[in-house]
């Protein structure tokens, strides 16, 4: 599998973008995210198994757990990837807003006054 397919394969379960957001608000020992996943510590080493081989996070030992990061790299590469789209995506609506205010029904801009 290419090392695209295993993020977009590692992305794609829930249980596992809830681990990615929450090592984005620090590192984790694996108690840690069974305990705030709600999952069972075999089921969260599967799952961080595969976000690591996906490059997602990395771990290190600390004494005798195992600490969980997420490794920036990959999320980089995902949103350069999605630039392009997010691009597309804010032009639409750009025209949209401007289409809608041309209109002679349309309500008033909830940020301009009256």
């Amino acid at each position: 599998m290419s090392d695209d397919a295993a993020l977009w394969t590692a992305l794609a379960d829930p249980h596992r973008r809830a681990i990615v957001a929450l090592l984005l608000q620090r590192p984790r020992s694996v108690g840690e995210i069974v305990e705030a996943c709600g999952l069972s510590q075999p089921s969260t080493s599967k799952h961080l198994r595969v976000l690591r081989q996906a490059g997602l996070v990395r771990a290190r030992q600390d004494a005798q757990r195992r600490v969980y990061a997420l490794d920036p790299a990959p999320i980089a590469a995902l949103d350069a990837w999605l630039a392009p789209y997010r691009r597309l995506w804010n032009a639409s609506l750009d025209a949209l807003g401007r289409r809608l205010e041309e209109s002679p029904d349309a309500p008033p801009h909830p940020l301009t006054e009256d």
